[in-house]
């Protein structure tokens, strides 16, 4: 049973979903993981540049 139910959900968003909607939800998917992954990258070198560069000095 537990075989057979990945092939039931892809049968299922087969015939439910038309090829069109099925690629612009996996590019919608791809863009957002981008976005997130470009801010944290951003955000870590700027935290890394102030510990680095600033900081207290006692």
């Amino acid at each position: 049973m537990k075989k057979l139910m990945p092939l039931a959900l892809v049968t299922l968003l087969a015939t439910t979903l038309s090829s069109c909607e099925l690629v612009e939800g996996i590019f919608k998917a791809g863009v957002w993981t981008g976005v997130i992954l470009v801010v944290v990258v951003i955000a870590l070198i700027i935290w890394l540049a102030a510990k680095l560069f600033g900081g207290r000095k006692d």
